[in-house]
């Protein structure tokens, strides 16, 4: 099989180019740029202009982002049939993330020029992009809704921890606070009576949270000493 073959293979094993014809995937193989990297390589920096995007043929990258005390956090894995670094050919901004190698990789390079003349020029493959850039977004809004809720829990701990100052009767293990409201708790931690209760519920499943009435106990080595 020759190298055009290949390629050919790959995209179309690829779902940003699986439903075009054979035309379309050889004129697109023909722009293809192929680059091997091993294992712990850098593809791009954060913060760094891009004229590129890749597509996986082989291999594995993870999609990072550094956080404010400078360690490294990982938002993502990609492996074969994925693709990458298509934002910074749209909008002209620095990239959001930083791409390394976790394995050795075989990744196909479409030029920014290269990559706005298909979508221009296919309309197929210009709905697949959207489709997956959605789907990105979405992910992106659950890894929001996911941090800003285990934020909300660690302060609602924090405050029950703080109210939670009585012996509690039939209880020797726990200490209750006074009796509070869901709402009145939201508005101490700075949140929705909505996310309240679910956190309330979150921390009970867990067994660190019982209930007794309007009280809440908490277990005695997390209560406050005071």
């Amino acid at each position: 099989m020759g190298s055009m073959d290949v390629r050919i293979e790959a995209l179309r094993s690829i779902p940003l180019f699986a439903n075009l014809d054979e035309g379309d995937l050889s004129d697109i193989a023909g722009l293809l740029i192929e680059r091997k990297f091993p294992r712990d390589a850098v593809i791009f920096e954060e913060g760094t202009l891009g004229d590129y995007m890749y597509l996986i043929q082989d291999g594995q990258v993870k999609v990072t982002k550094m956080s404010e005390d400078g360690r490294e956090k990982i938002l993502e894995i990609f492996g074969a049939g994925d693709f990458f670094g298509e934002m910074s050919l749209l909008d002209r901004e620095p990239r959001s993330a930083s791409i390394k190698t976790t394995q050795a990789c075989v990744l196909l390079a479409l030029s920014r020029q290269d990559f706005l003349g298909l979508l221009r020029n296919s309309p197929e493959v210009c709905m697949q992009v959207v489709h997956e850039l959605s789907r990105r977004v979405r992910e992106a809004d659950e890894q929001i809704r996911a941090l800003l809720f285990e934020r909300v829990e660690g302060r609602t701990r924090q405050i029950l921890r703080r109210m939670a100052r009585e012996e509690a009767p039939g209880h020797p293990d726990r200490r209750a606070t006074d009796a509070i409201t869901h709402q009145q708790l939201a508005d101490l931690v700075g949140t929705s009576r909505e996310t309240i209760t679910r956190v309330i519920k979150e921390l009970k499943h867990e067994g660190w949270l019982q209930q007794s009435g309007k009280q809440y106990l908490v277990p005695v080595a997390d209560a406050d000493p005071r």
